[in-house]
């Protein structure tokens, strides 16, 4: 069993070290929400509406609502204030008798064991209330909160049981459409219910009540298992290879892109090149030089040159072609 505080219990000038554990526990049986479609457990995400995004915690800040949407911010340093001192020590205020507390107010009941010096301390303080036939109301601080607290015995133990304070209990007032305690009853009825209570009474053995839903939820979940009626949640994608992955596409992409349009321009200039042949030089009259025969030869291609002047260089010496024959 885990320990969940130690401390001592103190009263008068009495000091016993002891060790808090939790005596009780949430048995229910409960279920995951899964997307119908792929099984895959439903994620919930903390949405500020607002920025319409996901927020991060160190983005989160704590606000008291005073009324419908105005808020007084607190922050951290300012409960940092106003903590109670940290106790390592229940301390016991009062004893009174336990039929004095109504079971209303009982929260949550942890069981206490001496630490190695207390045990003798612990026994004495248990046969004192066993004898007495008393209770000790304590103050305890728990998780930064002061809580108050009643200290009794449980068998051969003392269970320490967090009580509510009396403003948390709401007024039996609030509830709707009681009768009133004085509504006349007809004796005949009165009687016959007194004898039904008697007849259905009988010692408390706590083991003779079971929860009978949830014994019956977990035989429906093993016979599932036997017929293998079972669903597997898909793995969850990783995020960073995905990224990586598309990193590592796009740069590809990148890279062959000049190549590419390269290629195609040099795909573009060949086919032209090859529809709209250079002519042959043509013969040159030594005393005058044909117009066409100047122009073929003034007119050169360069590396350089863009894919559009190639075209109209190569369409204009086959234009002019003929007229230099004739």
């Amino acid at each position: 069993m885990h320990t969940v505080w130690k401390g001592s219990i103190s009263f008068g000038l009495v000091n016993i070290p002891v060790r808090m554990f939790t005596a009780t526990e949430d048995r229910d049986i409960r279920f995951r929400q899964l997307h119908k479609e792929c099984h895959t457990p439903i994620r919930y995400s903390k949405v500020c509406p607002t920025c319409d995004r996901e927020v991060a915690s160190d983005e989160i800040i704590k606000g008291y609502e005073y009324e419908k949407g105005n808020f007084v911010m607190i922050q951290d340093e300012d409960l940092d204030k106003i903590a109670p001192e940290t106790k390592r020590a229940i301390e016991i205020v009062d004893f009174v008798q336990l039929s004095e507390i109504d079971p209303i107010y009982f929260d949550k009941s942890y069981y206490l064991s001496p630490q190695e010096t207390g045990e003798k301390a612990y026994s004495l303080l248990r046969v004192a209330l066993q004898q007495t036939g008393k209770i000790a109301i304590a103050r305890i601080t728990l998780r930064n909160k002061e809580s108050l607290a009643v200290l009794r015995i449980y068998q051969n133990g003392m269970v320490l049981e967090t009580i509510f304070y009396p403003d948390e209990v709401r007024s039996l007032a609030q509830v709707p459409a009681l009768p009133q305690a004085d509504a006349p009853l007809v004796e005949s009825e009165l009687a016959m219910a007194i004898q039904l209570v008697e007849s259905m009474s009988r010692p408390f053995h706590p083991e003779q009540y079971q929860d009978t839903y949830r014994q019956h939820l977990q035989e429906l979940i093993t016979k599932k298992l036997e017929g293998k009626e079972v669903a597997t949640a898909p793995s969850a994608p990783r995020a960073n290879v995905i990224d990586l992955m598309q990193a590592l596409k796009e740069s590809l992409a990148q890279a062959e892109a000049p190549q590419e349009l390269a290629t195609k321009e040099t795909n573009e200039n060949r086919d032209i090149v090859e529809r709209y042949p250079e002519p042959r030089p043509i013969a040159q009259n030594p005393k005058k030089k044909s117009k066409a025969s100047t122009t073929a030869a003034t007119t050169k291609l360069t590396p350089d040159t863009s894919t559009t002047s190639v075209t109209k260089a190569l369409r204009r010496k086959k234009t002019q072609t003929p007229n230099a024959k004739s």
